[in-house]
C-alpha cells in the first residue's frame, strides 16, 4: 500500500458501529472542557482513537471471477487443514483454513471473500483468548457464516472475538445474497477472522503475510472434479 493509500485509509469515515463511541468521546472532551482538563484530554484522546479504530475504507476487489479474497485486513496467523465449525452443519472434513490476526491498528470491517448466498449464520459464546493464539478458533466466541456459491459449494467465514474484543457485529441474514468485497460486519477491538476454503482449494497466502480485506487474494476456487 503506497502512502497516499495509507494516508486515505487512516482517515476514511467511520463504520455506523462506531458512532456511539465517537460520540462519546466528544461529550466526554466537551464535559472536560467545563470541569477539567485532565478529562478533556482524555475525551479527545478516546474520540481521536475511536475514529480510527472504526474506519471504514473503500476497497476494489479485483476483477477475477473465482479469486477468494481476504474476509479481513492483518496478518495471516495460521494456514491448515481443520473441520469447520459444527454449527455450521457442514460435512465432517478437514478444509483448507487461514487465520486472519487483527491488532486494533487494523481496519476491522468484515468482508465477503467470494459472491454467493448466505446460508447460515451460527452465534457460540466462548472465551476471550488472545486472538493470535491456536486455540481461539476453537474456545473463543465466535459467530460463523456458511456462504454457499452459485455453483453449489461452500465455504465458511468465521468472526472470533479476542483478549479485548467483547462484540461482533454481523449485518447479513441467511438467504441474502452478497457480492464480492461487500460489508458483512465488524469485530472490535482486536479480533480474528478464519476462513474455511472449499475441498481441493489451494491457499496462495502463507502465514506472515498481510492482508488486505476486500482486496488481497487468498485463493483460486479450482474447477469442481469431474
Amino acid at each position: 500500500m503506497d502512502i497516499v493509500a495509507s494516508i486515505k485509509s487512516a482517515i476514511a469515515p467511520p463504520h455506523k458501529a462506531g458512532y456511539p463511541f465517537i460520540v462519546g468521546g466528544i461529550a466526554v472532551w466537551l464535559l472536560g472542557v467545563l470541569v477539567s482538563h485532565v478529562l478533556m484530554w482524555l475525551g479527545l484522546i478516546f474520540w481521536v482513537f475511536c475514529l480510527y479504530f472504526f474506519r471504514d475504507p473503500e476497497r476494489v476487489p479485483p476483477p477475477r471471477a473465482n479469486a477468494i479474497l481476504a474476509p479481513a485486513d492483518g496478518l495471516v496467523v495460521l494456514v491448515d487443514s481443520a473441520l469447520p465449525p459444527p454449527e455450521l452443519e457442514m460435512p465432517a472434513v478437514p478444509l483448507p483454513r487461514i487465520a486472519i490476526f487483527l491488532s486494533v491498528l487494523d481496519v476491522h470491517v468484515n468482508r465477503i471473500p467470494l459472491a454467493g448466498t448466505i446460508q447460515k449464520i451460527a452465534y457460540r459464546p466462548g472465551k476471550f483468548l488472545n486472538a493470535a493464539d491456536d486455540k481461539a478458533s476453537d474456545e473463543n466466541e465466535r459467530n460463523a457464516l456458511r456462504l454457499t456459491l452459485p455453483d453449489g459449494r461452500d465455504l465458511a467465514v468465521v468472526q472470533i472475538a479476542g483478549l479485548i474484543a467483547r462484540r461482533i457485529l454481523c449485518d447479513v441474514v441467511p438467504g441474502e445474497r452478497v457480492k464480492t468485497g461487500a460489508r458483512f460486519g465488524i469485530i472490535r477491538f482486536g479480533s480474528r477472522t478464519d476462513i474455511y476454503l472449499p475441498p481441493g482449494t489451494l491457499p496462495l497466502v502463507a502465514r506472515g503475510q498481510r492482508m488486505i480485506g476486500g482486496e488481497t487474494v487468498l485463493a483460486e476456487l479450482p474447477p469442481i472434479p469431474a
